[in-house]
């Protein structure tokens, strides 16, 4: 902050803004500099006439509802305020915090019940540069010259009367435009012509209201109105430039996380991305402060976390052993996190603030009131005495010059003249040091930039090695996972074809007949024995259960033109007629194991020859004596029809 800051701070005592009956009055505490000149009361217009008076180069409150209830409210105020005033909420802009936690910032205490008291912190932390000036206008500025009076009806000197007011007019806007221009500002300009001059003036100036070198003014005869073109929303400008000081925790990896500490241990930033580069991370960590602790959550310090505290000169903190993830969730209780990733960042950071938050406290009473705590934290943490700090901090005010001693010219000029030759000698020589120790570390850069390159290139080597070792390692898997498959399949051919070869074989003696076993007369029983030895045309099969059977089958086997079905003895009959009437229609004999003496073995058997034919003998008497009673029947139906159609013809003709 500049030397000599007028400073006004306000509280209010009694009364509100919302109140029509109970006007507000305020605690008024006047500094200047780091003086404090008077402590008064006053109402809202006594305030207005003392800032219009004094023009301080701040108004400092800790809460904007003192002096207005909306936004329409806060406009009007910040029009009334002298051009060069700051309005300056010392509590925070878009997010607030609380008078004490501001005043602790800068070890002040005070009485919360006392109105004096904050006004007069109030007034202390604004000089010291905390707070948010209120921005309510653009740059741009509006000045309107127009009659203070109207010209009315008149009687018989109303033009004369009419022509002065207009010329007064008239007049102001020539007087406010030069001004304009010999300040160098750009404007617009629209009047409004009138009987004897303008009616009207409006300047539309770009520049702020601190700039614009005319005053409201109110005359006779001419008025001048200056206002600020309003934003949409009011918006909160730092008062101090400067960045807090920040304690952060980082955790590199495929998914970065870091996370941000004011000095007080309070969370400001948390974060994570897998977008996140380095840059990335250096980037929001300036968006939300100066970094003054960089730390990890491992012993041995990553390499990217050790280039980002590089990147903010910060000092580094690392564990004495690694942060076991007890200890991380332990510390991390009481915050929010989304991932183990922002855990472990957060971790970190709280581990290095408790690291420093005893030799915080035992700062706080060391520490002499009105002076920036972050600041002397942060001189303390780089390690400097805390009377170093407190002189460096003291010094940055500018002092008043001292005259130095009269000495006589030639003395003065030949002492002079030995203390900059031997100043420029010992430069030199240390310019000659300093050119030396560079080019070893350009020597050094570029050793350690070869084996980085080295490194690169023998790891970017090992990676394709890697990659191609995986890759031939799935092939390897997937052929020997298709090599078993077809193991698999060659074994059931082999076991297939001893099948087929051993039932070739019987099929060639004559004295009995080899027969196909089916498990059960359904399909999937059907395709079983097709897959496994197959049905040819004139084979005889055995099956072991005809429950589940249906026509579909019964068909199936017909296409197949197999010889014979032989099921076993009680099967059918009386339990199941109708698949006797199903094999009779589709033409194949059903024999039983006790007419034909089958033995069946796992999935083959072998009948006799002769009682197989024995069997299909008397199946095919019974066949014929069924189509023959077919037939019989189809004809006596047919019979029955034509008599039927017959006699309805006969009695249509009757």
């Amino acid at each position: 902050m500049r030397d000599r800051l007028k400073v006004f701070g306000i509280d209010i005592i009694k009364g509100s803004v919302r109140s029509k009956s109970r006007r507000p009055m305020y605690a008024l505490v006047r500094m200047d500099g780091q003086i404090i000149e008077s402590e008064t009361e006053v109402s809202m217009f006594r305030l207005f006439r003392l800032l219009s008076l004094e023009q301080p180069d701040i108004l400092a409150v800790d809460s904007l509802q003192e002096i207005s209830t909306d936004q329409h409210e806060l406009y009007f105020f910040l029009q009334g305020l002298p051009p060069r005033t700051r309005l300056v909420q010392v509590t925070g802009g878009e997010r607030k915090e609380t008078l004490g936690k501001v005043a602790a910032r800068f070890n002040i205490s005070f009485n919360r019940f006392d109105p004096f008291a904050e006004a007069r912190t109030t007034a202390r932390v604004a000089a010291l540069g905390a707070g948010a000036e209120v921005i309510a206008f653009e740059n741009e500025t509006e000045v309107v010259v127009s009659r203070h009076r109207s010209p009315g009806r008149g009687g018989w000197s109303q033009n004369r009367y009419v022509r002065k007011i207009h010329g007064a007019v008239q007049l102001k806007g020539r007087e406010i435009e030069m001004a304009f221009v010999a300040a160098g500002l750009r404007y617009e300009k629209k009047e409004t012509k009138a009987f004897g001059g303008c009616s009207r003036v409006a300047f539309r100036v770009f520049a702020t209201r601190d700039q614009i070198p005319v005053s409201t003014y109110r005359g006779a005869d001419v008025q001048v109105r200056i206002s600020g073109k309003r934003l949409e929303r009011i918006r909160f400008r730092p008062l101090s430039a400067k960045p807090r000081y920040l304690i952060v925790g980082i955790d590199p990896g495929t998914t970065t996380a870091f996370a941000a500490l004011d000095l007080d241990g309070n969370l400001l930033h948390l974060e994570s991305s897998r977008q996140m580069n380095m840059s990335d991370v250096i980037e929001a960590l300036y968006r939300v402060g100066k970094p003054l602790v960089i730390a990890s959550d491992v012993q041995d310090m990553p390499f990217t976390v050790e280039k980002i505290r590089r990147a903010f000169s910060a000092v580094a903190y690392t564990p004495r052993q690694d942060t076991s993830v007890e200890t991380k969730m332990e510390l991390t209780a009481s915050f929010p996190y989304q991932n183990d990733h922002e855990r472990d960042a957060l971790s970190a950071a709280l581990d290095a603030y408790r690291q420093y938050r005893n030799k915080f406290q035992n700062l706080v009473k060391r520490v002499p009131p009105g002076h920036d705590l972050d600041e002397v934290r942060a001189g303390v943490i780089r390690g400097q005495r805390l009377e170093q700090v407190l002189g460096d901090i003291n010094a940055e005010t500018p002092k008043p010059a001292v005259e130095a001693p009269v000495m006589p010219v030639d003395v003065r000029h030949d002492e002079r003249v030995r203390v900059l030759d031997g100043m420029v000698k010992r430069l030199r020589t240390f310019v000659a040091e300093l050119e030396e120790e560079i080019k070893k570390k350009d020597y050094e850069i570029h050793r350690l930039q070869g084996r980085i390159r080295a490194f690169h290139t023998s790891r970017d080597e090992q990676f394709a090695k890697d990659a191609e070792i995986v890759k031939r390692d799935a092939v390897i898997q997937s052929l020997k996972k298709h090599l078993r498959k077809e193991e698999r399949h060659n074994r059931n051919l082999s076991r297939r074809l001893t099948r087929i070869k051993t039932f070739a074989e019987l099929s060639m003696e004559g004295e009995v007949i080899p027969v196909k076993v089916m498990d059960a007369l359904t399909k999937e029983g059907m395709w079983r024995l097709t897959e496994d030895i197959g049905i040819a045309e004139n084979d005889i099969i055995f099956v072991n259960r005809t429950d589940g059977w249906g026509r579909s089958i019964v068909k199936d086997l017909a296409a197949s033109h197999i010889k014979a079905v032989i099921v076993p003895a009680g099967s059918f009959g009386e339990n199941d007629p109708m698949i006797i009437t199903a094999f009779q229609e589709a033409g194949i004999p059903l024999l039983t194991d006790k007419d034909t003496g089958i033995q069946v073995r796992c999935k083959q058997g072998l009948a006799g020859k002769d009682q197989i034919d024995a069997a299909l003998a008397h199946w095919n008497a019974h066949q014929m004596e069924y189509e023959r009673e077919k037939k019989s029947a189809m004809i006596e139906h047919m019979f029955k029809e034509y008599k039927s159609e017959r006699g309805k013809e006969v009695r249509k003709g009757g």
